[in-house]
């Protein structure tokens, strides 16, 4: 392989864009399955950062719904929305703007047997696995 001035370089592989990026840092506990399970769960301590995964507007601030504990719900556009459940502490109200990485809540355990993060991806509705979207195999359409 030639060093130096002149020498080729091959090109670099460049990774597509993912749509969504991680919400927090923590393993994955659970994978999607499409029926118990309709999104990704993420380990973490109490009081972890959750991160926007996307720009867009809260549509939901609540508890209501026991399975989800503590939820924040974002709507990135007319196709997608994300929901990030079992929160300790919520720092958005319905209504306010997110981008992308601003950090949205705390991770919590409401209605969970241990602190971790659910998070779903709904397109049009219905929950689709997260991980595609998250590592580029699905690409931002910009």
């Amino acid at each position: 392989m030639a060093h130096g001035p002149g020498a080729v370089k091959p090109p670099v592989q460049q990774r597509p864009a993912a749509m969504f990026i991680r919400p927090a840092n923590g393993a994955v506990i659970a994978r999607f399955d499409g029926d118990r399970t309709k999104g990704i769960d993420i380990a973490g301590n109490l009081g972890d950062p959750v991160i926007a995964s996307g720009d867009g507007r809260v549509v939901y601030v609540g508890g209501e719904l026991p399975a989800y504990g503590n939820m924040v719900i974002v709507k990135h556009n007319e196709t997608f929305l994300t929901a990030y459940a079992h929160l300790q502490t919520i720092l958005v109200k319905e209504g306010a703007v997110v981008r992308q990485g601003d950090k949205i809540a705390e991770m919590g355990r409401s209605n969970a047997d241990r602190v971790k993060l659910r998070f779903e991806i709904r397109k049009n509705g219905n929950p689709v696995d997260p991980e595609p979207y998250l590592n580029g195999r699905i690409p931002s359409p910009q």
